[in-house]
């Protein structure tokens, strides 16, 4: 053995024994989404990055932030959202984070799935939330993996009424949203002793080992596709599940994770519609057309995966940004992101000229 050799034998030894293995440092662990969507960004031909319009999203983003006090509270803040901090809270999160993909109508915005809760009218994602609320209300055990597995109790016909809509348009994908539960209980009790608090002790408060777990362990959580030769990873509904759990327990508890800024953002079909409206996003005339006149695009199509990874990096640079023209901001990809969502979702009932987002149905987003 030479000495180098023993050098590094004795550090290996020594980090052991201060408790810093690589599987106990959220540090070494890390996410392969920033970098591919780099990747794709640097081989995008139908979508664009504009370097002005994106400097000038980073600060309206950071003012309009500021002036809202904006921040990972948010989360907690809006109405259908559950309060409680234990672990029935984590269950739910879970539970939705199964279930959060593909809301949107065919042809008019009008024919909409909708849930009437609490006095308010739902749709999109908070139309999902109002129906595991309503559910658990109803007595419903929704959120429970034991649930998911028992085929006598959790039939297609309970599923329905679960989610039974208000208006004339059904859940989209419902049969998917069964799988996934089903998957998900069947994992969880052949790997994670019916628990998915066993999850989270296996990342041991890390963003990118529970992602990573999320994506390996449980296949509807593994987003991935090919582009340019190249296997590229998105992982968008495991890593808004870590965000949830982070800005539900306010980064404290089952809600801490010290590495989260490793997150990216959650590439669905939102979020790069409203960066297409601040001008940071540009699309070849073919996608363009394709958007506006509401026709869909194959998941996995370059067209999508162009939108999805451009957007994740467009995100990034935003973050840059900020933080270039704001030395010690305290901002994240998740909050931009979250902060986008909501910007977007009001804007859309008031700005007429707001290009409608791009039309893929799939259970990733």
């Amino acid at each position: 053995m030479s000495g180098d050799d023993a050098d590094l034998e004795l550090f290996a030894l020594l980090r052991q024994s201060l408790g810093l293995d690589s599987q106990d440092c959220p540090s070494t662990t890390e996410l392969p989404v920033l970098k591919d969507a780099e990747f794709i960004y640097d081989n995008s031909i139908d979508v664009a990055i504009d370097s002005s319009g994106t400097k000038a999203a980073a600060a309206m983003i950071w003012e309009s932030m500021q002036k809202k006090g904006y921040s990972r509270q948010t989360w907690s803040e809006h109405d259908l959202h559950p309060k409680a901090k234990d672990e029935s809270t984590v269950n739910f999160i879970f539970t939705m984070d199964l279930l959060n993909f593909c809301f949107w109508p065919e042809g008019s915005s009008e024919n909409v799935y909708t849930v009437n809760y609490r006095g308010a009218r739902w749709t999109g994602y908070w139309s999902l939330v109002a129906a595991l609320q309503r559910a658990l209300g109803e007595d419903v055990p929704i959120t429970d993996s034991h649930f998911w597995q028992d085929e006598a109790e959790c039939t297609e016909e309970v599923l329905q009424q679960v989610f039974r809509s208000d208006s004339q348009t059904r859940m989209p994908l419902l049969s998917e949203r069964m799988a996934c539960l089903r998957e998900a209980g069947t994992v969880l009790y052949n790997r994670f002793d019916c628990s998915f608090l066993n999850c989270l002790k296996e990342a041991n408060h890390s963003a990118a080992a529970l992602v990573n777990l999320l994506a390996d362990m449980f296949p509807c959580f593994r987003d991935e596709t090919r582009f340019e030769g190249k296997t590229v990873h998105f992982y968008k509904r495991a890593q808004i599940l870590v965000a949830d759990l982070w800005a539900c327990f306010d980064g404290k508890g089952y809600g801490r994770f010290d590495d989260i800024d490793k997150i990216t953002m959650f590439a669905d079909y939102r979020i790069p519609q409203m960066l297409n409206s601040l001008g940071c996003l540009h699309y070849s005339p073919p996608l363009y057309y394709r958007i506006k006149k509401l026709k869909q695009i194959d998941s996995g199509h370059p067209w999508e995966v162009q939108l999805r990874g451009c957007s994740i990096w467009c995100v990034e640079l935003i973050r840059r940004e900020i933080v270039r023209c704001n030395p010690g901001a305290r901002v994240n990809a998740i909050l931009i992101d979250f902060f986008l969502y909501d910007t977007v979702k009001e804007r859309e009932t008031q700005d007429t000229e707001l290009l409608t987002h791009h039309r893929t149905r799939s259970i990733w987003y």
